[in-house]
């Protein structure tokens, strides 16, 4: 058995939006800018940098690419998913953090490598990149 030495780590943030006075359920999604999944949409999130935590990382991630800046102790660690051939560009682990904000209450702007952000009813959602539905499955059932 080869073990790979090359194996990524990614942080993603899955972002639950409520607004306030409805019981409607949204989700804060980026369209990707680059490959892979060029114009797909996916949770905010990217590779943990090599002297980052993960959560720092989640959180990093999410403000570069919505403008969303929130203290690190709002999010909770829901999982990690390494299926093997989960990410083209090679072997790819990803730890998801989740936590929910009032849709309302933070305005988001796409930046970095997101060509657009927005939040979407979780009765109505895009086609999502890597195993985000996989993910947003395991969110869902928190």
């Amino acid at each position: 058995m080869a073990i790979d030495q090359n194996i990524k780590v990614t942080a993603d943030a899955v972002v639950l939006g409520y607004k306030q006075g409805t019981s409607d359920q949204y989700l804060l999604l980026i369209q990707r800018k680059n490959e892979p999944f060029k114009d797909k949409w996916a949770f905010p999130g990217g590779f943990v940098e090599d002297d980052e935590d993960l959560p720092y990382a989640a959180v990093r991630e999410l403000e570069e690419e919505t403008g969303i800046s929130v203290d690190v102790r709002m999010i909770k660690q829901l999982g990690a998913w390494g299926a093997p051939g989960r990410d083209p560009r090679g072997r790819t682990i990803t730890v998801a953090f989740i936590m929910e904000l009032d849709v309302d209450a933070h305005d988001i702007k796409a930046a970095d490598d997101a060509a657009d952000v927005k939040w979407f009813s979780l009765k109505k959602l895009p086609l999502l990149a890597f195993d985000h539905n996989e993910i947003l499955k395991e969110a869902l059932r928190e």
